[in-house]
């Protein structure tokens, strides 16, 4: 997986400031209404993509590139709530940003095992651990949002440090949405720092 957001020499304060106050009217709300309904379309094609995974070890090119479609479209909503880019974020699976990016390799097969051992015990060894660190990595990170508000209204720049923890939340959020999609085989890492193999 690689998740990108691109960090920007400078940001907008008018931005800032509309999303700030009238950002749930014009972004959240309009965003959100339309994911209830795409997003109870993909849990259904989720349990559609267990049921091949079971019989086939594979899981259907077309809807995994459907929930790398929503995953994408969470990113850019999620990189306006959270300020990390200017911009309105495009509608639908197929929509496009200059600013975020995610790509997801399709696997050519995925383990029956390890899928069944997510669906009965992922809440215990991944849920558990993960959302605790998460949890409080979240409180910091949302001082590092609050600080960064005033700093770009002052400065119209992001810090980089800054802007790096919040997308760090992001892409370990999004490692292990995929991990319990049966979309990646590889544990989450417990990091939000780019891998390596992400680079």
């Amino acid at each position: 997986m690689k998740l990108k957001v691109k960090h920007q020499e400078d940001y907008s304060r008018l931005e800032l400031i509309l999303r700030t106050i009238f950002g749930f009217l014009y972004i959240v709300l309009p965003h959100a209404f339309l994911l209830i309904f795409v997003g109870l379309w993909g849990q259904i094609l989720q349990i559609i993509a267990f049921w091949a995974i079971l019989f086939t070890g594979k899981y259907p090119k077309s809807l995994f590139d459907f929930q790398v479609g929503l995953l994408r479209w969470n990113l850019r909503l999620s990189a306006r709530i959270y300020n990390v880019s200017d911009g309105y974020p495009a509608f639908g699976v197929k929509g496009a940003d200059e600013f975020t990016s995610l790509e997801v390799e399709y696997p050519e097969s995925v383990s029956r095992g390890l899928m069944l051992v997510r669906f009965f015990f992922g809440w215990i060894y991944v849920y558990i651990p993960h959302m605790f660190i998460l949890m409080f990595r979240g409180i910091f990170v949302n001082i590092l949002i609050f600080l960064s508000w005033f700093i770009v209204l002052f400065t119209a720049n992001y810090p980089e440090t800054f802007h790096n923890w919040v997308v760090g939340q992001i892409r370990w959020g999004t490692r292990i949405s995929l991990y319990m999609a049966y979309m990646s085989d590889t544990y989450p890492a417990f990091t939000g720092d780019e891998l390596p193999e992400e680079v």
